[in-house]
């Protein structure tokens, strides 16, 4: 993927521009081309007068573009192949043969624009070693926020990730070996799931007082808390645990879908943020029909939370399944605005918002000075027609140019 334009050779911290015909800055569009002066890996400026750069400022000229954040996608599974529906093998594979899909999948989101993932559950941890990989420079990827395996019932909802434990102290024990192990986030399955046999995603994995210990645990070591969470009753004890987020929110009882408008009230008091995994390829089979039906009323149900203030996150869970393959965000974008969002704000949940839920509002998910120089390009302006995002014409990370 190169942008139109020479691309331009930086030795050591040397400060290049990159401009175009506009920028969404995160919140709002600004118009004027704008040039956004990078050193090193962060922003150090921007130009909205229009005016002529300086002759020795190497200057990267998009054209009639849009400079944007670089996308945030909050809920990933870089470990898991969206192909393969028995992820349960990975339980016996060898950590070569699933750090190399990780790799493979982390250069889908780069080149769909997407410069900061998630991982919501790994395999040993996997995902901390590539953060750190990245972090370091070593490799050419995005910023890689990590969970390790998720905590879950012994056979529960992604077992074979190996974060099995029942019963109070076991949660807690576990919470310790993330945090020492310097995990960013600390997921936990309040619920079952779609795709693991054993638990339905209706019933609960843990009680109120395990959640509570999750949430006790990882907040007196800073961590935040994530709770997978299909199930009405699940829902509703994660939000009196104290999590700082919801995956999924569904409301899923035993044959259907029905929503408690006092939970959701809860979480907007609470300022808990909904990951919304919205994002999936608009063709091909997703689920069985009873499923897509469920899935139809789960967003007919987030549209109601959004006009009731709860604070959505546009997500994927991308690797989950066929038409969630990574590099999917953009597509959930393009659906968050049919559920009655403004494109700004389809936008804004992923990017500025989704890197608040991620603990990264100080760096990322904006264009500003100061802010990581994660940038993307699209044609013409998204929010006139947010289609544009599905075709990235050009991605910076971390400073640097990406070809993929």
């Amino acid at each position: 993927m190169v942008a139109s334009g020479e691309q331009p050779h930086i030795q050591g911290h040397r400060i290049w521009a990159v401009r175009a015909a506009r920028l969404f800055d995160g919140y709002a569009l600004r118009a004027g081309r704008p040039l956004v002066l990078i050193e090193g890996s962060r922003i150090v400026g921007i130009d909205m007068t229009g005016a002529a750069p300086s002759a020795d400022l190497h200057v990267l000229d998009l054209g009639d573009a849009t400079l944007l954040p670089g996308l945030i996608d909050s809920h990933v599974h870089l470990a898991f192949d969206p192909d393969d529906r028995s992820k349960q093998a990975m339980a016996d594979e060898d950590d070569h043969t699933t750090l190399t899909r990780m790799r493979f999948h982390a250069g889908q989101q780069l080149r769909a624009g997407v410069t900061t993932v998630r991982d919501l559950g790994d395999r040993r941890f996997l995902a901390l070693s590539l953060r750190d990989r990245y972090t370091a420079g070593k490799e050419m990827g995005p910023e890689v926020v990590a969970a390790g395996p998720p905590l879950t019932r012994t056979r529960g909802h992604c077992w074979f990730l190996g974060g099995e434990a029942d019963g109070i102290a076991a949660v807690e024990a576990a919470v310790g070996e993330r945090v020492a192990r310097g995990v960013d986030v600390v997921k936990v399955m309040a619920t079952g799931g779609v795709t693991t046999p054993g638990w339905g995603p209706h019933q609960s994995q843990y009680t109120r007082d395990e959640l509570t210990a999750v949430t006790r645990v990882s907040h007196a070591h800073g961590r935040p808390v994530t709770a997978h969470a299909h199930g009405r009753q699940g829902m509703a004890d994660a939000v009196a645990a104290g999590v700082d987020g919801l995956e999924h929110a569904s409301f899923f009882t035993e044959d259907g879908v029905e929503p408690d408008w006092k939970t959701v009230g809860a979480v907007v008091k609470a300022g808990i943020f909904i990951g919304a995994t919205e994002a999936w390829l608009p063709t091909g089979s997703m689920v069985a029909p009873h499923m897509a039906e469920r899935v139809e009323q789960r967003s007919a149900n987030f549209a109601r939370m959004h006009r009731e203030g709860a604070r959505l996150v546009c997500c994927s869970d991308a690797g989950a399944g066929p038409r969630k393959p990574h590099g999917v965000l953009p597509y959930g974008i393009l659906h968050f605005a049919s559920l009655g969002l403004t494109s700004t704000e389809a936008l804004a949940s992923a990017t500025s918002l989704a890197a608040q839920a991620c603990g990264l509002a100080d760096r990322k998910g904006r264009i500003a000075v100061g802010y990581d120089a994660d940038l993307i390009a699209v044609a013409d302006n998204p929010l006139q027609r947010l289609e544009t995002l599905l075709d990235i014409r050009t991605v910076i990370r971390a400073g640097r140019m990406f070809q993929g």
